[in-house]
């Protein structure tokens, strides 16, 4: 009897999980090609074009210090995007009245959404993370070494799942698409900017230094950035701190937003 629940409660949870990632394949086009794309071309332009140009550290290129920035912005972005999509399509497909008839909790399709979130995030960061890998033996004629796989590890994960987390709750509280991409064009892709992805906050005034260290995305990238290179514009302990606490402030309102949200009234 014991195995059939679990047989009953794992299932449905795990085919959820294997649709999320099947629907992001399927147009793997959009949701993988596209970000790498992106990301190659910031890596010539930036990376190779500009970067003899900028000041850098002595003892790491320009383009090594670019490569964790895109790697964590094209994680977090498209773990964002994967989970909101997925939530604000089945809002006006009716998928979501399914969703609360199948023997599945709101904790469930939290988790499913947010594991189909990581792995989309997993997939563009490594791609890209390849890429940029690519340009660096080109360039350097000798390969970039992980410097920390497990901190990279914790950072990558961590910040994939709050960010699918957070579109999860996005998605619910918005009422249509245009709603998703304003919170993700005027609030998150500049927060991501800002957060290190393309300079050391180190080189800014100290007024403007001191604003950056409000802005959590910044501790985020700069772990993922300890974890490939080794270095870091913040200490990686209180990066880890921030990146825990944001997981946990994300899965409250996405918990929250199911429970007592849009997920009820649809």
């Amino acid at each position: 009897m014991l195995e059939v629940r679990r047989e009953l409660t794992w299932t449905p949870f795990f085919a959820l999980v294997m649709r999320e990632i099947r629907r992001f394949l399927k147009v793997a086009t959009q949701t993988v090609v596209l970000p790498v794309i992106n990301s190659f071309l910031y890596l010539l332009v930036f990376g190779v074009s500009l970067g003899q140009r900028l000041g850098q550290n002595p003892e790491i290129s320009y383009l090594a210090f670019l490569i964790p920035g895109l790697v964590m912005m094209g994680a977090l972005n498209n773990a964002l995007m994967n989970s909101s999509s997925s939530i604000i399509i089945a809002k006006f497909s009716g998928e979501l009245e399914d969703l609360r008839v199948a023997p599945l909790t709101p904790s469930n399709i939290l988790w499913a959404m947010a594991f189909g979130a990581l792995f989309r995030g997993y997939v563009v960061g490594g791609v890209t993370f390849i890429v940029g890998l690519g340009f660096y033996r080109y360039y350097n004629e000798h390969w970039l070494i992980i410097s920390h796989p497990f901190v990279l590890f914790y950072f990558l994960t961590a910040g994939c799942l709050a960010f699918g987390k957070m579109g999860v709750a996005i998605a619910l509280w918005a009422k249509n698409f245009d709603h998703v991409s304003a919170v993700s064009a005027f609030i998150v892709m500049p927060l991501l900017y800002l957060g290190g992805v393309f300079y050391s906050v180190e080189n800014l005034s100290p007024f403007w230094r001191t604003v950056s260290h409000f802005n959590p995305l910044l501790y985020l990238i700069n772990g993922v950035r300890f974890g490939i290179l080794g270095v870091s514009d913040v200490n990686i302990f209180n990066a880890a701190l921030v990146t825990f606490a944001a997981l946990v402030v994300s899965h409250i309102l996405a918990a929250l937003s199911l429970r007592t949200g849009s997920y009820q009234r649809w």
